[in-house]
């Protein structure tokens, strides 16, 4: 089996490494990675400057691009073959509900999605991050269900997983998106030229964390898998808008 396996954190982040030795074990991996922390990324692409491939001494390449540059290129011009999955973390931090829009994570995992291919975003959910085995090995055994039960058309999975050890765990839930409330306002400080500057804030607390979201599983150490979809259409409102732009002005 090929697995191409990229992240938004870097091709240093301890992440990446954890989860390519993990997946080495039982399945041919190329690891090709932002060659810096690309977080909140989303789907963008480079398109005005050339991008660059390298290796670095760990094997892995990585790009002068974002998370989806990373994938685009492996599959669209770097590997001979097609992986038949991509794998894209270990995030450093939760992807849940509303952070899926703006994860470069995910975004990596969309990106193989798009070109025909099985894809899986993992991340760690916590703040002390201190159990990338236990992401690492829910991955394996992911990649080993595949194995066996293959789907008829490729599926996108947005996996979280509770930062504790692997024996905490307490099972696993095939959950939908959550929802948080706005984001924290912007952080107004100055820089050493005295030049007033802008930090994003944080992102705001769950609002919709009820039974069955993301949010709900994580916090009762349970792995979240989020089957995910690309069709924006707001099939709810085609309707409306046709006749909304039927009347008279």
């Amino acid at each position: 089996m090929r697995i191409l396996l990229s992240n938004d954190d870097g091709y240093f982040a301890p992440g990446l490494a954890c989860l390519a030795t993990h997946l080495s074990a039982i399945a041919d991996v190329v690891v090709v990675a932002p060659e810096r922390d690309r977080s909140g990324a989303s789907n963008s692409l480079t398109l005005d400057r050339p991008l660059n491939l390298k290796k670095a001494d760990s094997g892995f390449y990585y790009v002068n691009g974002t998370p989806t540059d990373c994938v685009h290129l492996a599959v669209t011009g770097m590997l001979d073959t097609q992986p038949d999955m991509v794998i894209s973390g270990i995030n450093s931090g939760a992807n849940m509900g509303d952070d899926t829009i703006y994860s470069g994570t995910v975004a990596a995992a969309t990106e193989g999605f798009l070109l025909g291919i099985p894809a899986i975003a993992i991340s760690l959910a916590g703040h002390e991050l201190a159990h990338y085995e236990t992401a690492a090995r829910v991955a394996v055994e992911l990649v080993q269900r595949f194995e066996k039960n293959t789907h008829t058309a490729p599926w996108l999975l947005n996996v979280n997983v509770p930062d504790v050890a692997y024996e905490q765990l307490q099972g696993t839930e095939v959950t939908r998106l959550g929802k948080r409330h706005k984001a924290e306002p912007v952080v107004k400080a100055s820089n050493p030229h005295g030049q007033t500057v802008y930090w994003v804030g944080a992102a705001g607390k769950a609002q919709d964390a009820g039974e069955g979201t993301d949010f709900c599983a994580i916090s009762n150490r349970r792995v979240s898998i989020t089957p995910l979809q690309i069709d924006l259409t707001q099939y709810g409102q085609l309707d409306a808008v046709r006749s909304w732009m039927g009347a008279a002005a």
